[in-house]
């Protein structure tokens, strides 16, 4: 399955579901330790729905008590996901760091779109979510 999208093409519930029930470990960059901000309350749903939350953001040693890595090609596992959290002008590096680890999927978060990113993670084998919420879908598609 190749989900790859543009804005005018978003990515079905079908392939959503595709992807979720794939994924073990989620990269949340751009994650913080504050409990308001969005980052934060993905991160902690995602752990608490099973999946392997990996922290990935320079400023902390630690959030939600797992080890809070620099980039991503410091994380000594593989990423199924790569949950983006970060300003447009940091998708490009991000999506980079992405295919140079061999992640699955390059998601990025509601109101984030940046199609020259998604074209070039599509060529490159990944998977691209843009614009939606992964624990909004995971609780719409996967909780029933």
């Amino acid at each position: 399955m190749t989900v790859c999208q543009i804005p005018e093409k978003r990515a079905t519930d079908e392939e959503v579901v595709a992807i979720l029930e794939k994924t073990k470990t989620v990269a949340v960059v751009g994650v913080s330790h504050k409990p308001e901000r969005d980052s934060h309350k993905v991160a902690k749903y995602l752990k608490q729905h099973g999946f392997k939350m990996i922290p990935v953001n320079p400023k902390y040693q630690e959030v939600l008590g797992e080890p809070c890595y620099p980039d991503l090609k410091s994380v000594p596992e593989h990423i199924d996901v790569v949950d983006i959290f970060r300003n447009m002008e940091a998708i490009p590096g991000v999506v980079d760091e992405a295919i140079e680890v061999r992640a699955d999927t390059v998601w990025m978060q509601l109101g984030l779109a940046h199609n020259e990113s998604a074209e070039k993670a599509c060529k490159e084998g990944l998977k691209v979510v843009m614009d939606k919420c992964i624990k909004i879908e995971h609780q719409r598609l996967m909780n029933k």
